[in-house]
């Protein structure tokens, strides 16, 4: 499934305060996942297979390394989880990092809300304005970014440019 994102991540050290905020607006709750994001060496973009409680998927996308929010470029694959993908992707790629984080995972609308607590790296809120099938267009996408950093109260100083892969691949280096 090909679909677009307008996303920022960013450092929370008060993430259950922005979970609280985000909470008077009535978000649906999807529930809690665990997830080991493993990262795959491709010459371009990134691959990760997502192994959740909840969420378990073959990502592929394209994004930028640019501060504030970004356009994401995403190809996803649900799977239900097997061992066999990911000795194969393993085999075949070899593997270039691996994130554990435990997310809490929100919807209003089509935006989704994460709140990740990532082993070695700390807290942080995520927010992705999702277009799945043409339905909003980019700049509907990017206004409900904004809209969602200024209700959350996200100081731009806060905002990364970097994927959790790459924080944890500075850390061992």
């Amino acid at each position: 499934m090909n679909r677009l994102n307008f996303e920022f991540k960013a450092t929370a050290a008060n993430i259950d305060e922005l979970e609280e905020k985000l909470k008077t607006l009535e978000p649906i709750f999807k529930g809690v996942d665990h997830q080991i994001d493993t990262y795959f060496n491709v010459e371009k973009g990134r691959l990760k297979l997502r192994e959740g409680t909840i969420e378990n998927a073959l990502i592929y996308y394209e994004r930028e390394n640019i501060g504030g929010a970004k356009q994401s470029d995403i190809l996803l694959y649900q799977h239900v989880p097997n061992a066999s993908l990911k000795q194969l992707l393993t085999k075949v790629h070899g593997i270039k990092a691996v994130v554990d984080k435990s997310r809490k995972i929100y919807f209003i609308e089509n935006v989704k809300f994460h709140f990740d607590r990532v082993v070695g790296l700390g807290t942080f809120v995520e927010v992705e304005a999702i277009d799945a099938d043409g339905e909003f267009g980019i700049e509907k996408l990017k206004e409900q970014c904004v809209y969602y950093q200024n209700f959350l109260n996200v100081a731009p100083i806060y905002l990364l440019s970097e994927s959790y892969s790459d924080m944890i691949l500075k850390l061992l280096s």
